[in-house]
């Protein structure tokens, strides 16, 4: 398979990844520390919805990592706004967790047949599978950023171990709702080349969209 992503693919993947930074900033408002309680958890279900929507857009490994690349930007853009530094464990620590779930969506797309994920049943067992593995994979970070998971009051619980049912169930919704929204936008780009607008429009509403959520973010932040 061609790792490089088409051209037609970065302005939908951009878009993509960019309210996926503005929805993490949005679910995170006023977080500084240990996400609260199944913020996390429902998180990870909402990252696997666009990482879902962003390979049905490329069919590419390096498409769903550049929606976790824009992911990553949008955080350290958070952590400009809350002056915080980059291995914080509300900046680090979900930017890893970025990465993971990015990795989980990946392996378990290369492991799963194709027939599978062309029905409902087959992409919430998909996202179900990869929220289980990202999970488990989260508590390594702190060989990555140094700071440990956040774990359970009273406890050396990992947090998002206790909320493991939540990120799974959620994403056995997100994840083929994923696909649906991937395969509409794949229609919408079909459309645009018939009517040869898709570059003009793509010129416009990558950096538009860029340019809108970082300036919601910053109000969600400042105001």
């Amino acid at each position: 398979m061609n790792s490089l992503i088409p051209k037609s693919s970065l302005g939908p993947l951009i878009i993509l990844g960019s309210v996926w930074g503005l929805s993490e900033a949005a679910l995170g408002m006023g977080l500084r520390n240990c996400a609260d309680l199944v913020s996390g958890s429902i998180m990870t279900g909402v990252a696997l919805f666009f990482m879902a929507a962003g390979w049905v857009v490329s069919r590419r490994i390096s498409g769903v990592m550049l929606i976790a690349l824009i992911g990553s930007l949008f955080k350290l853009f958070d952590a400009l706004l809350l002056s915080l530094p980059i291995k914080h464990g509300a900046i680090g620590n979900p930017i890893f967790a970025f990465f993971m779930e990015a990795f989980a969506f990946l392996l378990l797309v290369a492991i799963i047949k194709d027939k599978m994920t062309q029905k409902p049943v087959g992409q919430g067992l998909l996202g179900g599978t990869a929220a289980a593995l990202a999970v488990n994979l989260f508590p390594l970070v702190k060989y990555a950023t140094g700071i440990p998971a956040c774990v359970v009051s009273g406890t050396g619980y990992p947090l998002s171990l206790y909320y493991i049912h939540v990120a799974v169930l959620t994403s056995l919704v997100t994840v083929p709702l994923g696909f649906l929204a991937g395969a509409k936008m794949e229609s919408f780009k079909a459309r645009l080349i018939k009517g040869r607008a898709l570059k003009k429009l793509e010129y416009i509403l990558s950096p538009v969209a860029v340019i809108l959520c970082l300036v919601i973010v910053a109000l969600l932040r400042l105001t």
